[in-house]
């Protein structure tokens, strides 16, 4: 089974699951080759995507990534999504008095010149800003992106939690076009089918990054014995995990959604791409929903 692909513009392709590297400095292991084995067991799956933060293992899964990467031919094989713009009291913001967002054009261009560094690449594929900012100059912010890209520094740009208001906010002051919204969306987290984010970007054919496709776990923590028995149903009739039912919920949609999922287990991720083959109807599809939601639909 190999993952297809999403053209987010006439240079950049994503794979249509994500491999998500929040956790990836939290393992007892991160050794170089102990990361290269997570990213090949991706690539046999045709899973290409590596979505990374600067603040992801209070700043230091970047580099992480970066000595896996080094001294190989991976960097040619991956798409690499990385974010900017918080800033928490730890790794290099240890001083920080109060965890805080920064959309500044200054911390934009020390971010990327970071990110460059420490993960060892010449140019981010696509970079998102992490969180939306009450105190965002949409001008000098949209001028900081732009101007990230016409250094080479940066390929492409996107958001991550944004609402429509802050998309169209920052895209007015811009002259290149915000590729993707990466936000949370799943069983666990449903409502952004119903509270405009998915059609808003759906209207505008903006594929959409979902974070914690699984819910941090909640789907399987017996908090929902329903909807959990369900999904282990139709994963058993199946012959694939209960996670790529979930997975394949999201896929199904066709607003073009784009789990990104996160596991530092090599059994686990071996068998990422396993949703893709799954197709659920529509009848099977609000099921599901009604089983997240805890009644039926109006």
């Amino acid at each position: 089974m190999t993952v297809s692909r999403l053209k987010l513009a006439s240079d950049l392709e994503l794979s249509r699951i994500a491999y998500g590297m929040w956790r990836l400095s939290d393992d007892a292991d991160t050794s170089p080759a102990r990361v290269r084995g997570k990213i090949e067991a991706c690539l046999a799956q045709g899973i290409t995507t590596m979505d990374q933060a600067d603040i992801y293992g209070g700043y230091a899964a970047e580099e992480v990534l970066g000595a896996a990467l080094k001294g190989t031919d991976l960097r040619d094989r991956i798409e690499i999504v990385t974010k900017c713009g918080i800033v928490a009291p730890a790794g290099r913001h240890a001083d920080r008095r109060v965890k805080h967002y920064d959309t500044s054009a200054a911390h934009i261009e020390a971010s990327v010149d970071q990110s460059l560094e420490l993960m060892g690449i010449d140019r981010i594929d696509l970079l998102l800003i992490h969180r939306p900012d009450p105190l965002m100059d949409h001008h000098e912010t949209g001028a900081a992106l732009d101007g990230v890209i016409a250094a080479g520094k940066v390929a492409h740009v996107g958001v991550s939690n944004f609402k429509l208001h802050d998309w169209t906010l920052l895209q007015s002051a811009m002259n290149a076009k915000l590729l993707t919204n990466q936000i949370e969306l799943s069983l666990s987290a449903p409502e952004g089918f119903t509270n405009g984010d998915v059609a808003f970007l759906q209207e505008r054919g903006v594929p959409i990054m979902a974070w914690s496709p699984l819910g941090g776990g909640a789907l399987f923590d017996g908090s929902r014995p329903a909807l959990s028995a369900r999904l282990e149903e139709i994963a058993a009739e199946a012959g694939v995990e209960p996670s790529a039912v979930a997975v394949a919920w999201l896929l199904a949609h066709p607003a073009r959604i784009l789990p990104v999922m996160g596991t530092n287990t090599l059994s686990r991720i071996a068998r990422l791409g396993e949703a893709e083959a799954l197709s659920l109807d529509r009848e099977t599809w609000f099921e599901l929903y009604t089983l997240a939601l805890g009644r039926e639909v109006p």
